[in-house]
């Protein structure tokens, strides 16, 4: 007789769809902001600052709006 193959648990995914979907607003975020601070006549390191920024002070304020 063989003996039965163990069943493997299914992998659980990297990311939640919650925290894919804040990271992804997120950097939809930062993209407008430094696109539209470098539109100003800011210089690319400023606009690229200002897009980070924005980027990661948005993180904390979607994971609260953004229920799972």
């Amino acid at each position: 007789m063989h003996a039965p193959e163990p069943t493997r648990p299914e992998p659980t995914p990297f990311l939640s769809q919650h925290t894919a979907l804040v990271l992804l607003t997120a950097v939809v975020i930062g993209l407008i902001i430094g696109g539209l601070t470098y539109l100003n006549r800011v210089p690319v390191p400023g606009a690229v600052t200002a897009g980070l920024l924005a980027a990661g002070g948005s993180v904390p304020v979607l994971r609260s709006l953004i229920r799972a």
